[in-house]
């Protein structure tokens, strides 16, 4: 019986915010499969991740993403008189993934035979060709994150440069001098091509951090944070719906207060007086 598993038909749908999305969601005896291999695998992989890598960690995320934002702009902003961002990410990131040097990238870590055979069952019957994994599946997530993990060594351990942050493939960089970012994103953009064959997304720039860092939910100066627009205003919309369901009886109360409850657990890391008073005058509008 070894060696006899197929991975059944996913399911696939879209989801719109932020942004369409492709979602693959595995089945469920196959996400059962997808679950235990990272709990074994994951750990071989957390030895090598760097500190300031932030996305699919347990006790990380966008949270403590955040705090490391704010941590390193006030620390250059002490020591410098301006501060300059390189904000980057990877053009189409999952669907860019190259199977073949994923593998070979995961051999450096995992040796047993019957896991490194699950897992290349799993590449490579993940609906691309050569190419890309799905948004959806536990397992991405960590291939995802193993992959770009080249890219924090050759950044902490070939350049030396630690004043770098990793959200999956969001970067952000830090620097006094423009120049030395302009530097640092060739050398990005050159390692990222040929070792990786993954391209910049166009829309990699660098500004002053005065302006403020728009990263992982937050806009973010030294004195102080801010909520996202879009979403705030995604959110305080879904409250509204919900709300004018939950008063005509054809809603759930408990998700309203769920929704509430994450809405809020997600301002208390920002300044957010204002946003909380109008979310609360949305609702209250609502039950009276």
């Amino acid at each position: 019986m070894w060696r006899t598993w197929e991975p059944s038909r996913s399911s696939q749908f879209y989801v719109y915010e932020p942004k369409q999305r492709l979602i693959t969601a595995p089945a469920f005896r196959d996400r059962v499969i997808h679950h235990s291999l990272v709990e074994n695998i994951e750990p071989l992989f957390e030895r090598k991740f760097i500190d300031r890598s932030f996305a699919c960690r347990v006790g990380r995320g966008t949270h403590a993403s955040h705090e490391c934002v704010v941590k390193t702009l006030r620390k250059f902003n002490r020591k410098h008189k301006k501060t300059w961002i390189l904000q980057a990410d990877i053009s189409k990131y999952f669907a860019s993934i190259n199977h073949d040097i994923l593998l070979s990238i995961i051999k450096r870590t995992i040796r047993d035979r019957r896991a490194l055979w699950l897992i290349d069952k799993i590449v490579r019957n993940s609906g691309f060709d050569c190419v890309g994994l799905p948004v959806g599946a536990l397992t991405s997530q960590l291939f995802a994150n193993v992959y770009l993990d080249q890219l924090d060594h050759f950044m902490t351990d070939n350049l030396g440069y630690g004043n770098y942050i990793r959200y999956m493939d969001d970067t952000l960089l830090f620097s006094d001098s423009r120049e030395e970012l302009e530097r640092l994103r060739e050398a990005i953009e050159g390692f990222v091509t040929a070792r990786l064959s993954l391209r910049l997304n166009p829309k990699t720039r660098i500004y002053p951090a005065s302006q403020g860092i728009d990263f992982c939910g937050y806009r973010t100066w030294s004195t102080h944070s801010l909520p996202r627009k879009r979403n705030v205003s995604r959110v305080r919309k879904r409250l509204k719906r919900l709300s004018a369901l939950v008063r005509g009886a054809t809603g759930d109360i408990e998700t309203l207060r769920q929704v509430c409850a994450s809405f809020l657990g997600c301002l208390k890391h920002c300044s957010s007086l204002r946003t909380v008073r109008k979310a609360a005058e949305d609702l209250q509008g609502y039950f009276t």
